[in-house]
């Protein structure tokens, strides 16, 4: 089975907007730290699904975004998850509460420190680099953990 799905980085003054996924049980995610997005709905652009996700999760409009990557998922379960991956940096609008988790603005050098997966730390540590645009691999088991990884930087 296949997914897409898309991730946001949102940015300001050095720091992260970060979700802590603690409220839905059955969360693959649960007690994990991620940005903020969710799957395409049908007929949904990258952007599209983008724009719609950052708004439902965080009352936030995106002004300026960037597509910073392609991330294959490969999990144990045999579900293949394309993830277009976004940074954001101007935005309006007033927080609201999410349904997810809690929303914390989260300074990016400690970032590391937090509840992630370790394929997110691989791929937060190519943004912080500032990497323009690159596509990675990452296969899993079937209880988390990363098996392996693969990347291809584009100049």
């Amino acid at each position: 089975m296949e997914r897409m799905s898309t991730l946001c980085y949102i940015e300001r003054e050095g720091k992260y907007l970060m979700l802590h996924r603690t409220i839905k049980e059955n969360d693959v995610n649960h007690g994990k730290w991620i940005g903020v997005g969710g799957h395409f709905e049908a007929d949904e652009s990258p952007e599209e699904c983008l724009l719609r996700e950052v708004e439902e999760e965080t009352g936030y409009r995106l002004l300026c975004w960037q597509f910073r990557a392609l991330v294959t998922f490969v999990s144990g379960d045999g579900v293949t998850e394309y993830m277009h991956l976004f940074t954001a940096d101007r935005f309006t609008g007033a927080p609201i509460s999410c349904d997810e988790g809690e929303l914390a603005w989260v300074e990016k050098g400690r970032i590391e420190s937090l509840e992630l997966w370790e394929g997110d730390r691989i791929f937060l540590r190519l943004l912080a680099q500032d990497v323009p645009f690159f596509t990675l691999k990452l296969v899993y088991d079937g209880a988390g953990g990363l098996l392996e990884h693969r990347l291809h930087r584009y100049a």
